[in-house]
């Protein structure tokens, strides 16, 4: 039986699901904005953006952005009911004091135990670009990953120890992957849920570690 990997919508989909009603959430650049977009109906969850903002909708209609009104990421936002926006020092305020439930965050590579490597993979080329991820990381009460769980060479972003220059160590609870859901342990990986389709050993394989069940 072949698998499908989980397009970047179905992902986002994955990690809207487990979002808790009443929760203060950070998106970070990249995939984890189309999270805004699939939050379930029916309950109140409070978005971030460490550039200013609380109270973050789904993107705009198209024909409809304001450019004043944009995401860390530059995107054009919509600002739901009651939301705001506010000085820098304060949204950064908001991310150093524990005040945030959940940051969601790409990554370069993320090992068994949780350490995180998402801002320079330390190409002499490569242009750094940590802006708040760091304070996330570890400010939040929960770090989120959400990625491909294997570069365009095939290689595992999923590793025993990060080769490229640490975010935060140990802050990531749970990787969120096209291929599979895995949560990180101080005892190694466990598997939460994986496409159908592929079989606990072939993910073992590409993954390049043990998972447990």
């Amino acid at each position: 039986m072949t698998y499908q990997k989980r397009t970047k919508d179905q992902l986002a989909q994955r990690v809207a699901r487990d979002i808790h009603d009443g929760a203060y959430v950070n998106l970070g650049i990249g995939m984890p904005t189309l999270v805004a977009n699939h939050l379930p109906a029916g309950i109140e969850v409070i978005l971030h953006s460490e550039n200013g903002i609380l109270g973050m909708g789904p993107a705009p209609v198209e024909g409809q952005e304001d450019y004043d009104l944009i995401n860390a990421g530059k995107q054009p936002v919509t600002l739901l009911a009651g939301g705001a926006f506010f000085h820098h020092a304060d949204s950064f305020a908001m991310m150093r004091g524990g005040h945030l439930d959940i940051c969601v965050l790409g990554a370069f590579q993320v090992s068994a135990s949780g350490d995180l490597a998402n801002w320079h993979t330390g190409e002499k080329d490569a242009i750094p670009a940590v802006g708040g991820a760091m304070d996330l990381a570890i400010g939040a009460k929960q770090t989120w990953v959400m990625m491909d769980l294997l570069t365009k060479k095939g290689e595992s972003k999923v590793v025993a120890q990060c080769t490229y220059p640490l975010t935060g160590i140990a802050c990531v609870k749970r990787i969120y992957g096209d291929l599979a859901t895995l949560d990180c342990t101080p005892q190694g990986l466990k598997l939460v849920d994986k496409v159908d389709g592929l079989s606990h050993a072939e993910l073992e394989q590409l993954i390049g570690l043990p998972i447990a069940a």
